[in-house]
């Protein structure tokens, strides 16, 4: 593990309880971070925080609900008096149907979560940050975003937005020393399988020229990195980390 300095720094991770949001949240306090887990599923995001250990607090939060990010916002400050890392990690998939099978509430669930969820944490956390004249926002997109998935339309649409979204925040904040970018992994063996078919997950391995799926580990790597000082100079950035299959 190399050394990614965010000693005193102060993170939200949207959906850290497990899987990517949990591998991001180990190495933000491996590297001297505190970290809020917001995470709808309050039980699981507690035991992750004892888990960790000191540093870690678990707040029960409804990214797509605009009070319960206000106020788990304003409870995060109360614990730790800043915000200086924001992770839009938290999504969900959908259920793999093509888009003429695919029913309208379904693809508006995958869009409040995977991309209103973002705007809304945002919005809700950019002001804290200008305030402090600095910040880092990393938002969790996939290569879905980029190329497209078949019988995954909701999930690549919302990814895409995510992607564009970054682009626009990183825009509009790039005299405020604060920085916003994605990444695009492939898909990581997580408990989001568990929404997808096998012939989905087959579908999707067989497009990553390394011939695996990313490792947690991995992603949180470069998240550490973009949610560090030392990136400095990038934002309204596209980080791929899909294996060699994008092809931009």
């Amino acid at each position: 593990m190399n050394k990614i300095d965010l000693g005193g720094r102060c993170a939200v991770v949207t959906g850290g309880a497990q899987g990517f949001g949990r591998a991001i949240t180990e190495r933000f306090v491996a590297s001297g971070a505190r970290v809020a887990i917001w995470d709808f599923d309050l039980p699981l995001a507690a035991q992750t925080a004892k888990a960790i250990g000191d540093g870690v607090i678990a707040i029960k939060t409804d990214v797509t609900d605009p009070a319960a990010v206000d106020a788990a916002r304003d409870q995060t400050l109360r614990e730790f008096g800043r915000i200086d890392i924001l992770v839009n990690n938290a999504g969900i998939t959908g259920a793999n149907k093509p888009v003429w099978e695919t029913e309208l509430e379904d693809w508006r669930k995958v869009m409040r979560i995977n991309l209103d969820g973002p705007f809304i944490c945002s919005k809700a956390i950019v002001p804290v940050m200008i305030g402090q004249k600095y910040g880092r926002i990393v938002n969790i997109a996939s290569i879905a975003g980029k190329e497209g998935n078949p019988n995954a339309a909701h999930y690549s649409a919302s990814k895409a937005g995510l992607i564009a979204l970054t682009k626009s925040l990183g825009k509009e904040l790039a005299q405020h020393d604060i920085l916003v970018n994605a990444v695009t992994p492939a898909a990581a063996k997580t408990a989001i399988f568990n929404q997808m078919t096998q012939q989905h997950i087959d579908f999707m391995l067989s497009k990553i020229p390394k011939g695996r799926f990313v490792l947690v580990e991995e992603l949180a790597s470069m998240v550490s990195w973009l949610a560090s000082a030392d990136c400095a100079f990038s934002t309204g950035a596209v980080f791929d980390i899909s294996g060699g299959r994008a092809t931009y």
